[in-house]
């Protein structure tokens, strides 16, 4: 069976209807977490090879990024769907902003602590006390959890959105994403055998991350719409990760028109770990399901709960759009 026939069946559940008619065109806007880049190839590629029209989707990306909060979107309404990850969404349902999991696309945890070996950090102990770099605001939360559980008190330094803190050796420890801040510091000249990264998926902090989420009041206006928002937006993954060098010209245009510096060698690091955090196990053949698995959604919940991040977080039917598939 080709993998596209298999990747059509196994998320049909999205579009039940579209063998037998044409879906009515509605127009939609999407807000990626941050600029154009190839964190979010499947939006741009489902948009540029008009998969979301095939579903009946007229789409409008809005730039994410500093001063373009995803949630605030939604609140004013200049965006239908985003794209967030699951401590953020249940941060603000926490505080009365009803979101719901439309679909996950991410399905590993990508957060990386970094520290150099000649340090003498090869642990998440001997991380104790040290100045650690952290960014601000929910980004924070997987982390301080980690240190909060382990019982480790670190300096934590305000991060911006480069590594050059840790570069010239002004923090001990760094966050870092798999796909991004981890290769621009390889890219800096420091070899992989001279870093020790912890992963904090392997830690048993697996924040699930970019996900797609909407206000419960759109999908239960449209129920349709939340499920082709879903299917063509898989698609466009699919897509971008059997044409890799398509995907990145895509990509790279989008990237160009936003203004943002494009480095093809990056952005193709980046699709790649994107495959490797979408694609369950990474599985030559296998295909992203679309869904917030129940034990990490509880996993998430409850660890906020405890450091009282949250008061409570709703059943995983309430939260995750069409719970009741792959309960």
């Amino acid at each position: 069976m080709c993998l596209t026939l298999l990747f059509v069946q196994l998320f049909s559940f999205f579009r039940p209807c579209s063998l037998f008619a044409a879906p009515a065109v509605r127009k939609v806007s999407l807000i990626p977490l941050w600029s154009p880049q190839a964190q979010f190839a499947g939006y741009y590629v489902a948009l540029d090879k008009g998969i979301y029209a095939r579903h009946g989707v007229d789409l409008t990306l809005l730039n994410g990024g500093a001063g373009n909060s995803p949630v605030e979107a939604l609140r004013s309404g200049r965006a239908d769907f985003a794209v967030m990850w699951l401590p953020t969404a249940l941060r603000h349902r926490n505080e009365g902003v009803r979101l719901v999991n439309v679909c996950q696309v991410m399905q590993r945890s990508s957060m990386m602590l970094i520290s150099r070996k000649s340090s003498g950090i090869s642990s998440l102990q001997k991380m104790n006390g040290k100045k650690v770099g952290l960014w601000e605001g929910d980004l924070s939360i997987p982390p301080l959890t980690l240190f909060s559980r382990e019982g480790i008190s670190v300096r934590q330094i305000p991060l911006t959105h480069t590594v050059n803190l840790f570069l010239r050796g002004g923090i001990d420890v760094s966050s870092a994403m798999w796909y991004n801040e981890y290769h621009v510091i390889l890219n800096a000249g420091v070899n992989a055998d001279e870093l020790h990264a912890i992963f904090l998926g392997e830690q048993g902090v697996n924040f699930p991350e970019d996900g797609i989420y909407a206000l419960e009041e759109t999908v239960r206006k449209d129920p349709a719409l939340a499920d082709a928002i879903a299917a063509a937006s898989l698609e466009g993954w699919q897509y971008a990760f059997n044409h890799p060098e398509e995907a990145l010209n895509i990509v790279m245009k989008y990237m160009l028109r936003a203004h943002v510096p494009a480095n093809r060698m990056h952005q193709r690091w980046m699709l790649n770990r994107m495959r490797d955090l979408i694609i369950p196990g990474g599985r030559e053949g296998s295909v992203p399901s679309g869904i917030l698995d129940r034990k990490d959604y509880e996993a998430a919940g409850s660890s906020m709960l405890r450091e009282g991040l949250i008061r409570g977080f709703p059943e995983y039917a309430a939260f995750r759009w069409r719970g009741d598939v792959g309960k």
